[in-house]
């Protein structure tokens, strides 16, 4: 079971891949976590990387994929994976497929989650990230029962800078022109399915059950 998850930021990716994670027992990978083990790895692509990152550049396209590829052939994917913020342009979603076929897999469903941009501009100002474990939260929509503390680590909770002020409509400006194409690619492909995030966390899960069946 190999799936993409796509939305923009505040979407609710991020609590439906930890329903995921668990009910499929598939790893979850997001861009920053493949660069930052990469890196820690020492690979020969992870100190590419670096270079760039060092320098506050983007991360070419040619060395991302490299580390994809890279991350996506440990043991851990055997079963399947999930990936989180990639890709991110049509270019890497080809060069992704190419990819993956050079190991005999391939992309199995597209879940996008849609939201409207004014609930999106309510949720990222109230949204907190855990300092150690990463998991995310929301003050106004999904607070931690531990109140500034990590419910699940009990670590502090803090606030991203790109989810203040005119940061946000930027942000989202941006997602929307760089991923319509790549939401274009996977349509013509029969792989997309589109879900309205402006639910329940519940009702937004049974949807995703019903597109990737079973997990017995």
């Amino acid at each position: 079971m190999n799936v993409i998850l796509m939305g923009p930021p505040g979407a609710g990716k991020g609590t439906q891949s930890e329903l995921i994670k668990k009910e499929y027992s598939i790893p979850h990978i997001s861009t920053g976590d493949m660069f930052r083990e990469a890196v820690s790895n020492g690979t020969e692509l992870g100190n590419e990387a670096k270079k760039y990152m060092d320098e506050g550049n983007l991360v070419p396209d040619e060395i991302t994929i490299g580390i994809v590829k890279e991350r996506l052939s440990q043991p851990d994917c055997q079963k399947g994976f999930m990936l989180d913020g990639f890709p991110r342009t049509k270019i890497q979603a080809e060069a992704l497929d190419e990819a993956l076929k050079d190991m005999n897999v391939n992309i199995q469903s597209v879940i996008n989650f849609s939201v409207p941009k004014e609930i999106l501009l309510e949720r990222l100002p109230a949204r907190v990230t855990c300092k150690d474990c990463k998991s995310v939260f929301n003050k106004k929509f999904n607070p931690s029962s531990s109140g500034n503390k990590c419910e699940k680590c009990g670590e502090e909770l803090i606030e991203r800078d790109d989810d203040k002020g005119e940061t946000v409509n930027k942000r989202l400006e941006v997602y929307l022109e760089q991923t319509n194409p790549v939401l274009d690619y996977y349509e013509k492909q029969g792989i997309l399915y589109n879900l309205d995030g402006n639910r329940s966390t519940e009702e937004v899960f049974a949807d995703i059950q019903n597109i990737l069946g079973s997990s017995k």
